[in-house]
């Protein structure tokens, strides 16, 4: 099946090079050689020109953040690539590693100059947007960008959705016309089952590789080490890329998905699928996700219940796990990508409902004891323990626990001067050591905190007013959290 047109957007008007020596997939969010349209499409182009491909996956050194703990996630991934691709006929593996920022400036067009056109991935949230905007008038050839990010296509929609109970409606109404238009699993067979000419040839100018030279993935630890970037924010133990992804999504289907319903929120259990990074990292495929549950739960579509509710359980027709599982991988996660194509400023204070920015407005006044600065919130210097022990977590393994994420961000807004405040500071936390942060599903995780896809909460109280609020003491008593916070009492 070849890729849908709905994922297919063109970027520049420039037209497809005749007498070229490849065509080039430009990998920036869909860091995997499987089930991905991205280059599922640019092999097909490969097929129909009768080129080869060169697969470009660079890593720059100048991105906001950029630092240990996400450079050697991204290089476990393009290691992994790197095996993958190797030997393959009618296919390039290009990593580079930018020594200094803005030293791979001009790489991509000068690549271009000897594509027949560039495919890229669509991707609607951090520089990425910025980075293909201002490359597109820039390529001689023409630049599609392919949408691999969730079950429902990002074209779909035109518009942002309130709440997740909206477009959970429009998801139920839209998604099982696109259920059967999975990425290929291997899309790479198709060369390989081509009538191109087999070639390990390396198509690159010599020109081109000395100025931007292949990086050597061998040693990622020492590859880190050499780059200018932030050394105070170090790898973390859990490993990156396609191979450990696909790993940690068998031990969640079989060992947590059965009780994922009952558990996901114990912190001591620690029962979630841990999957975020590999999905922001692009090393994982929400497709392959479903894959797994949909052979798990032994299911297909004709389980589907024929009305659009919009309900979180009883549409899918699978257990209970299984459809609290796929309420956080598809709505959650899909209503993140479709408020950052839609909203501008997706990440700002002035992008939260009017409700909410009217109820925090009056209570702006309202006395605030404790209050804690960026550096106190960083140092997880506050006096209640949970949440430090939340952000010492995050700190020393790049994450929170689902649910403890929500509280620590509620605490946040408790102790910071106003809610602009509040959620700069969550967003430069996250940002800055989470491996799933600077994501669409972060940003909107973040400004849930705020009143984003809720509604209003009585009884009105202070510094919150209308926003939903949440207390340490409560979590403590729904949930075992005295081992957790042992664990992570010291950063």
């Amino acid at each position: 099946m070849s890729t849908p047109r709905i994922r297919i957007r063109r970027c520049n008007g420039a037209a497809v090079a005749a007498d070229s020596a490849f065509v080039l997939y430009w990998m920036v969010a869909a860091r995997r050689t499987r089930w991905n349209f991205a280059l599922q499409r640019a092999c097909e182009h490969c097929a129909a020109l009768g080129l080869p491909l060169v697969v470009l996956e660079p890593l720059r050194a100048g991105y906001p953040w950029a630092c240990d703990r996400f450079h050697r996630f991204v290089i476990d991934g393009m290691a992994d690539n790197r095996t993958r691709l190797r030997g393959l006929d009618r296919v390039f593996y290009y990593p580079y590693l930018e020594p200094a920022p803005g030293a791979g400036r001009g790489l991509v067009e000068a690549l271009a100059a000897h594509a027949a056109l560039v495919v890229t991935d669509d991707y609607p949230a951090f520089f990425i947007p910025a980075m293909l905007r201002a490359a597109a008038p820039r390529l001689p050839v023409r630049l599609e960008a392919v949408d691999s990010n969730g079950l429902l296509p990002m074209g779909i929609a035109d518009r942002s959705f309130p709440t997740a109970y909206g477009f959970r409606r429009f998801l139920q109404r839209n998604l099982p016309a696109h259920l059967p238009d999975r990425p290929a699993r291997d899309p790479l067979a198709g060369l390989a089952d081509s009538d191109l000419p087999p070639t390990h040839a390396n198509p690159l100018p010599p020109a081109i590789l000395g100025r931007w030279p292949l990086a050597t993935l061998d040693d990622p630890s020492a590859a880190v080490a050499r780059l200018p970037i932030d050394h105070s924010i170090g790898a973390v133990a859990q490993r990156g890329g396609p191979n450990q992804a696909a790993g940690r999504l068998s031990t969640f289907i079989d060992r947590l998905l059965p009780g994922y319903a009952t558990d996901r929120n114990q912190p001591e259990l620690d029962a979630t699928s841990r999957l975020s990074p590999y999905l922001h990292f692009g090393h994982i495929s929400a497709h392959q996700v479903f894959d797994r549950v949909v052979a798990h739960e032994r299911w297909t579509p004709a389980r589907l219940a024929d009305n659009a509710a919009g309900r979180r359980a009883g549409w899918w027709g699978m257990s209970e796990s299984a459809e609290a599982f796929l309420d956080q991988l598809v709505t959650w996660r899909e209503l993140g990508f479709n408020r950052c194509v839609h909203v501008t400023g997706y990440d700002t204070f002035d992008a939260l409902p009017a409700w909410a920015r009217t109820t925090l407005a009056e209570h702006a006044s309202d006395p605030r004891n404790p209050t804690y600065d960026l550096d106190d919130f960083e140092q997880a210097r506050t006096h209640d323990p949970l949440w430090n022990a939340a952000q010492n977590q995050l700190r020393r393994e790049g994450r929170i626990h689902n649910y403890l994420r929500m509280l620590w961000g509620k605490k946040i807004l408790e102790w910071s001067e106003s809610g602009r405040t509040a959620l700069g500071t969550m967003i430069h936390l996250n940002d800055k050591y989470a491996l799933d942060g600077r994501d669409p599903n972060s940003y909107t995780g973040i400004l849930w905190v705020l009143g984003l896809h809720d509604r209003p909460w009585g009884p009105e109280r202070p510094v919150f007013g209308k926003v939903r609020y949440m207390s340490s003491a409560n979590t403590a008593r729904k949930y075992r959290v005295r081992r957790y916070i042992e664990e992570y009492s010291a950063p």
